[in-house]
């Protein structure tokens, strides 16, 4: 249980995120590898709607302060016009899930989240997209983990 509970946090570290537990929860943890993977990509979607819930609260109160408004809806405005011209909005969807599956620093579900609430993007289709994009990058780093892994057990045994 304990372990679980190690994979969940390391899971809900932003710059961690999957690409930090799943290595953690294959190579250290001793739990079996769907087990691993089930629990962080579930734990990497819940930081979604916390996600969402979170920018929405502190908005709802920091748009009262004049400076703020003034950047933010410029900004948000812009941003979206710029997102409209350069992959429009029937491309949002498969942008948003290639984002968060590319297991790269900065690319989780935390910014596709951030992304997806600053660009006003469709919720229900950012949730979809986004949770699709946590299981690809799920699958990547699974299958770079458990392929890295064999592979220096393998050098191991030659040497």
């Amino acid at each position: 249980m304990n372990e679980i509970l190690n994979l969940i946090w390391i899971t809900l570290f932003p710059l961690l995120e999957l690409r930090g537990s799943i290595p953690y929860g294959i190579l250290k943890s001793g739990l079996s590898w769907p087990v691993v993977f089930v629990v962080c990509v579930i734990a990497n979607i819940l930081v979604i709607p916390i996600t969402f819930f979170i920018l929405d609260y502190f908005h709802k109160h920091l748009v009262k302060v004049k400076i703020y408004k003034k950047i933010i809806e410029g900004s948000i405005e812009r941003g979206r016009k710029q997102i409209e011209q350069r992959i429009g909005t029937k491309w949002e969807f498969i942008a948003l899930a290639l984002f968060v599956g590319v297991p790269l620093p900065m690319t989780g579900a935390y910014s596709g989240t951030l992304i997806a609430w600053f660009f006003k993007l469709n919720r229900r289709k950012s949730y979809i997209a986004l949770s699709l994009g946590v299981l690809i990058a799920g699958i990547a780093v699974m299958l770079i983990t458990m392929t890295g892994a064999e592979a220096f057990r393998f050098l191991i045994k030659l040497i």
